[in-house]
């Protein structure tokens, strides 16, 4: 035999070979992606059970007139939007949903500014930094519905150490009604927000600063940035993204604060600090409306939804950037 043909005898007996490669490698690869799949399994059921059931109860209790009588007979007629008509129409749903906007609104932005103000100031080297920043953590250690007793107390219109210390610096004259005039309440609550909300906004906006390199401070100063143009172009850039996630996780948790006004005012004085989580609660759990309380959270769901989903994109814009 000659060359030729034991090259061409190679060739052919060789092909099989090389035509099982590819399909050996899809293969490999579906065995891959289902192995993927199976590690993702759990986690997806956990959420389904702990998340996707009580949502999805929830929409379903909206759509029937569910009350305590629900609990012996264990009927819950069907009444389709009947509960969501109710709620809207309700001459408390408008003020309940300006308040919500103004109690989110400024929490948020007193949360960040002194949040941001701190975590710059605790981001210079000096003695008992570290003890000074603990502090400022203990508003978080509180149980809200603890706290909110305590600013109760100082904010009492006769008895408050706030009243007292402002009459005593002669900063007042009259006693200020904190809690009990439906022209300051609100503001009252929005105070005791932000001073609950300081310490998140302060260790994670100090952690973001603590992944900025020096290098970038020094070679800005050689051309001149210091001070508010370090801020601006060295700063601010590399801590948007930690930005956008205080925001985010703080306007979707301000959204559903219930405790703090539950402590404060429980809606009051003349439904003054009545938000939509409260009107919620109270349809709910003093009323006994479970369909029209479901209703309202829903409500506050789909805002909170509309923020996450503004997020999600604006998160997706800087990563493809």
């Amino acid at each position: 035999m000659s060359d030729a043909e034991t090259l061409a005898t190679a060739s052919q007996t060789s092909s099989p070979i090389t035509d099982t490669g590819p399909s050996r490698r899809r293969g490999g690869r579906r065995r891959e992606e289902f192995l993927k799949v199976l590690f993702v399994v759990p986690a997806a059921l956990a959420i389904v059970a702990l998340f996707g059931y009580p949502v999805v109860k929830n929409v379903v209790m909206s759509f029937q007139d569910y009350t305590l009588k629900t609990f012996f007979t264990g009927k819950a007629p069907f009444v389709g939007l009947t509960n969501y008509v109710a709620v809207v129409t309700n001459d408390v749903f408008s003020k309940a949903v300006i308040n919500t906007a103004l109690f989110t609104i400024g929490s948020i932005i007193g949360q960040f500014v002194i949040g941001m103000l701190l975590a710059l100031f605790f981001h210079k080297s000096f003695p008992l930094n570290g003890v000074l920043r603990a502090l400022f953590l203990l508003p978080w250690l509180i149980p809200l519905i603890v706290g909110s007793a305590a600013w109760r107390a100082i904010l009492e219109q006769d008895s408050g150490i706030l009243n007292v210390t402002l009459e005593n610096l002669g900063v007042i004259d009259n006693p200020v009604p904190w809690l009990t005039s439906p022209r300051i309440a609100l503001l009252a609550v929005i105070l005791v927000n932000i001073w609950l909300g300081i310490p998140f906004n302060l260790t994670l906006l100090y952690s973001g600063l603590q992944d900025i390199p020096e290098e970038l401070y020094e070679a800005g100063a050689l051309d001149g940035a210091t001070g508010w143009k370090a801020f601006w172009h060295i700063t601010w850039p590399n801590l948007r993204a930690v930005v956008s996630v205080v925001l985010m996780l703080g306007v979707i948790y301000t959204l559903k604060v219930l405790d703090i006004i539950l402590g404060l005012t429980q809606g009051g004085p003349a439904n003054a600090t009545q938000t939509i989580a409260l009107q919620s609660y109270q349809r709910s759990f003093v009323e006994f409306k479970f369909g029209q309380g479901a209703a309202l959270s829903n409500i506050l769901i789909v805002i909170s939804l509309a923020f996450a989903v503004v997020y999600l994109r604006a998160n997706r814009r800087q990563v493809d950037e």
